[in-house]
């Protein structure tokens, strides 16, 4: 079996993302016959530096990356504001793509690097690592559909970690969300997603303690409490992925993507404290975070790493 190629593009490559997915690919997941050839990143110094120290070949930009690649993985999973711009200079190969957490700063952007991904006919998918752990599992094996979730989680700000309790609701719960309201102090948040058939999520995320995610999964059946196995989650989340480029065609559906995104962008909005906002109306399409949920935009001077071929 021929190994396939896969090309890292990154803002810096020196982040945990960029540390665990390199060293699943190379260990557990080896036998999967896939390969990191090569990497590029918007930071070059710093990146070029990272790259040397795990054998890894660096390339100047996605140019000279991409003849080398069979697929591209782009990273940059704090920095959300600059998948578009990676994903401008990634998707005119053509090339399978996987576009890491967040997927982008607000729905309009995620709606466009879709659009764009379609364009140049490029296969693409995007996932929080809480895509697959054991509570999904636990769902498909259930007799009887979800009737609602309380969800436990954590992270330095809901901005960039908010995402993972989205996730997994939509995940298990399908893209039918239909209203999403912000409830408790802004220390210690709490987020009630209504979806149809009268099914819910509750999302309690603490930012001030490191809270392991868990799931309190109600049926008609019953009642049962997952932890997800933080051992194992990037090791999971990077098999998804190779699992992706096996199939050579997305294997989410691209409207839970997009709602995921959408209730990110109305659950950080003002409109949503302590009132329901409607998923499915225009105020609910084009909600924008508070200004105290907004994540500062990265500084960067350099460009040229993530331009593509005759640009």
């Amino acid at each position: 079996m021929a190994t396939k190629r896969i090309g890292f593009v990154d803002y810096r490559l020196d982040n945990y993302h960029a540390e665990v997915y390199l060293k699943a690919i190379r260990g557990p997941l080896a036998a999967r016959g896939y390969e990191v050839v090569g990497a590029t990143a918007i930071e070059g110094e710093v990146s070029r530096a990272w790259a040397e120290e795990r054998g890894l070949p660096y390339f100047a930009d996605v140019s000279s990356l991409a003849p080398h690649v069979d697929c591209f993985v782009i990273l940059a999973p704090a920095n959300p504001e600059l998948h578009l711009e990676m994903c401008e200079a990634v998707f005119p190969f053509g090339k399978l793509t996987f576009v890491d957490k967040t997927f982008a700063p607000d729905e309009p952007t995620a709606r466009g690097i879709f659009a764009l991904a379609d364009a140049h006919r490029a296969q693409i998918q995007t996932t929080s690592a809480l895509r697959t752990t054991a509570v999904q599992a636990f769902v498909r094996e259930l007799p009887s559909p979800v009737q609602s979730l309380l969800l436990f989680s954590s992270g330095t700000t809901f901005a960039e970690y908010g995402i993972h309790p989205i996730e997994l609701a939509v995940s298990c719960l399908g893209h039918e969300a239909e209203r999403v309201m912000r409830l408790g102090p802004a220390a210690h948040p709490q987020w009630l997603l209504q979806f149809s058939g009268n099914r819910t999520a509750l999302i309690d995320f603490n930012p001030e303690a490191e809270i392991p995610f868990s799931a309190i999964v109600s049926t008609q059946q019953g009642c049962e409490r997952i932890e997800v196995d933080g051992g194992t989650l990037f090791l999971d989340a990077a098999a998804s992925i190779l699992d992706f480029f096996d199939a050579g065609r997305p294997l989410i559906d691209r409207r839970e993507s997009l709602m995921v995104r959408r209730i990110l962008d109305v659950a950080m909005s003002d409109e949503a404290c302590n009132a329901f906002v409607d998923l499915q109306s225009s105020g609910g399409q084009h909600a924008v975070p508070a200004p105290h949920f907004a994540v500062s935009a990265a500084v960067r001077e350099d460009h040229h790493a993530v331009q593509p071929a005759g640009r």
